[in-house]
């Protein structure tokens, strides 16, 4: 678990040094780049890693043998023509992971340059965005990456650019569509307009995505009532950042549009735990769950110097959020019921020839 400590460790380090000057901003923002390489080079070349490997390698070696059309009509288009052209470039389950993994660590890098310290920001995302989520769920992973572009994106861009993130995202995993409706509710300009525009995205994707594979998602999730174990702890690293944002949120100094998106998440939070206790398939909120990890990078990284005066105090919460989150890691990688198809971490750069 050695490589996983060396990830965390140089991204805390980074919290700790991190100071918004501009002086130096330049060579801050090269080395902030440099650990997005370093975070797309240890996912994407991971090798046997992650619960869902052996899947991933069965999924690669069955789109293999279908026609390039018959591809393009798999579920998650995106994911499946991926495959494909690994296979026809002579390539092999590597590419896809490492392709997935640059534009993870893209979108990533990008939402973080967008927080108060970039570095606690991706800090936060080591524990469980980056090692389970990114290494052991590709699909959602790549999706995600779109999703965190997507929102660094809403500030400075349209909202088309957003639903354009969106629809790249849905394309490598359907689920990412829920993320639409936060945003929808959160608009501050032209709000009849944006809301109008957002929701005919959304059932479009729905449409385009989704529909035509609702009935095996029933099955699969709701109806066999599949259950994710340490479901209810994943759901519950959502709640904290959830409930300071809710009682902080005007700390933040936000924009009108930052502050309802955010506080859109953290209702959503807030209820996918009401859903655990209802719901039959603890699974299907696991998922949904994911794409909300982003509330944890953006209320963490800010909450330092939210919460100090005059910059007092902020490097002590630095201090406590890498603490918090490093917490998270030692549980995880000590307790975890699945952690054993992390560990050892291994890489295809460190393997044999004939593991390539």
């Amino acid at each position: 678990m050695f490589p996983y400590w060396i990830l965390f460790t140089a991204f805390a380090a980074g919290s700790v040094q991190y100071r918004r000057q501009r002086a130096g901003a330049a060579g801050a923002a090269a080395f902030l780049s440099l650990g997005g390489i370093l975070i797309a080079l240890m996912v994407g070349l991971r090798y046997k890693v992650g619960g869902d490997w052996i899947n991933y390698v069965d999924i690669y070696e069955r789109l293999a043998q279908l026609r390039l059309s018959d591809t393009l009509a798999v579920s998650d288009p995106g994911y499946a023509f991926l495959n494909k052209l690994s296979f026809l470039l002579g390539f092999d389950v590597w590419f896809v992971n490492l392709v997935c993994a640059i534009i993870f660590a893209w979108g990533l890098v990008g939402f973080a340059r967008q927080q108060a310290n970039p570095w606690l920001a991706i800090t936060v995302a080591v524990p469980y965005l980056i090692i389970v989520v990114a290494m052991g769920y590709t699909r959602q992973g790549v999706a995600i990456g779109f999703i965190l572009a997507g929102l660094a994106s809403l500030e400075r861009a349209s909202i088309l650019r957003f639903i354009f993130y969106i629809a790249c995202a849905a394309a490598f995993h359907k689920s990412a569509v829920v993320v639409l409706p936060l945003v929808a509710l959160a608009a501050s300009k032209n709000r009849i307009v944006t809301t109008v525009i957002l929701f005919a995205a959304a059932w479009l994707l729905y449409y385009l995505f989704v529909e035509s594979s609702i009935d095996r998602l029933m099955t699969n999730y709701v109806e066999a009532e599949y259950q994710s174990e340490g479901a209810a702890i994943r759901i519950a690293m959502n709640v904290p950042p959830a409930i300071l944002f809710l009682m902080l949120g005007r700390r933040f100094e936000l924009s009108e549009q930052q502050a309802k998106l955010w506080r859109n998440f953290s209702v959503a939070a807030l209820l996918s735990v009401a859903a655990l206790l209802t719901t039959a398939s603890s699974t299907a909120v696991d998922r949904i769950a994911l794409y909300l990890i982003p509330l944890q990078m953006f209320v963490f990284s800010r909450l330092p110097s939210a919460m100090s005066e005059r910059g007092g105090g902020a490097g002590q919460l630095v201090l406590a959020v890498i603490a918090y989150s490093a917490v998270i890691q030692f549980v995880w990688l000590n307790y975890a019921a699945h952690s054993w198809a992390w560990l050892p971490y291994r890489s295809y750069l460190t393997t044999t020839a004939d593991a390539v």
